[in-house]
C-alpha cells in the first residue's frame, strides 16, 4: 500500500497547504476539515511571506557576491603589487628599511604576506595606505605604480563591499530562521489536515480513497517493491 510523506522543500509545504485551503473553500470540499480554515490561510501567507523574503535576500546575497569577487580579486592585486614595490625600494637604497615599520612590516622581511583570506587583506590594506601616508607626512616621496591613491581606491572598494556582503549574510542568516522556526508549524499543521482527510474517506475503496485524499494535498510515495510491480504491469500492457 502505498504511503504518505510530509514534504520536505518548502515549496512543496506551501502547495500542500495551499491545495487543502483550496479545495475546502470549492464547492465539493466542505466538511472534510474542521480546522479554522482562517488561521490556516494566515499561516500560509505568512510562512509564503518569509519564503518569499528568504529567497529574494539569498538571491541579492549571490548577485553582489560576484561583484565582490572581483572586487577582492583587484583589492588583492593592488596590495600585493604595491609592497612588492616598496620592497624593491628598499632593496635599492631609495627608502630605509626600517621605514617599512610604519606599514607593520618588519624591515628584513621581503615576502608578500598572505592575502588570501579577506579578513588578511582588510588587515594589510589598512597598514598599507596607513603606512604610505604616515612616510610621506615625515618627508618621504610617494611610490608610484602603484600609487597609493590607486590602492586606496580599490581597497575602499573591497572594504565597503566586505562588511556589506557581512550585512547580506546576516540578512539571510535572520531571514532562514524566520523561515526555518515556521517548518515544524506547518508540518504539524500538514499533519493534522491529512489525519482529517484520511479518517474522512477511510471507508471508501482504497483506489477512491487515495484519489480524494490527493485532492486535498495528500502525497503518497509507492514502496520499492510497488514501484517494481507497476513497472512490470506497464511493460506487460
Amino acid at each position: 500500500m502505498p504511503y504518505r510523506r510530509l514534504p520536505n522543500t518548502d515549496n512543496a509545504r506551501i502547495k500542500a497547504l495551499r491545495t487543502a485551503i483550496e479545495r475546502h473553500n470549492s464547492i465539493f470540499g466542505q466538511g472534510i476539515i474542521t480546522l479554522e480554515i482562517h488561521n490556516l490561510e494566515l499561516m500560509l501567507r505568512n510562512f509564503e511571506g518569509a519564503y518569499v523574503r528568504y529567497k529574494n535576500s539569498l538571491d541579492t546575497q549571490a548577485s553582489a557576491n560576484k561583484k565582490f569577487q572581483k572586487l577582492i580579486k583587484n583589492a588583492r592585486l593592488y596590495v600585493s603589487h604595491f609592497i612588492q614595490v616598496l620592497n624593491f625600494c628598499v632593496i635599492r637604497s631609495e627608502i630605509k628599511k626600517e621605514t617599512k615599520q610604519l606599514y607593520g612590516i618588519e624591515p628584513d622581511n621581503f615576502t608578500v604576506p598572505d592575502l588570501t583570506s579577506n579578513d588578511s587583506l582588510l588587515y594589510w590594506g589598512e597598514n598599507v595606505i596607513n603606512g604610505e601616508r604616515a612616510r610621506i607626512r615625515q618627508g618621504g616621496a610617494p611610490i608610484y605604480n602603484p600609487a597609493i591613491a590607486r590602492v586606496n581606491v580599490a581597497f575602499s572598494q573591497f572594504r565597503d563591499a566586505y562588511f556589506a556582503q557581512k550585512t547580506h549574510r546576516n540578512t539571510t542568516a535572520r531571514e532562514l530562521e524566520n523561515l526555518s522556526m515556521q517548518r515544524q508549524g506547518i508540518d504539524n499543521t500538514l499533519t493534522a489536515l491529512w489525519n482529517q482527510v484520511e479518517a474522512a474517506f477511510a471507508n471508501f475503496p482504497l483506489k477512491e480513497r487515495l484519489e480524494r485524499s490527493k485532492e486535498y494535498g495528500v502525497v503518497y510515495y509507492l514502496r520499492r517493491e510497488e514501484r517494481e510491480k507497476t513497472d512490470l504491469q506497464d511493460e506487460d500492457n
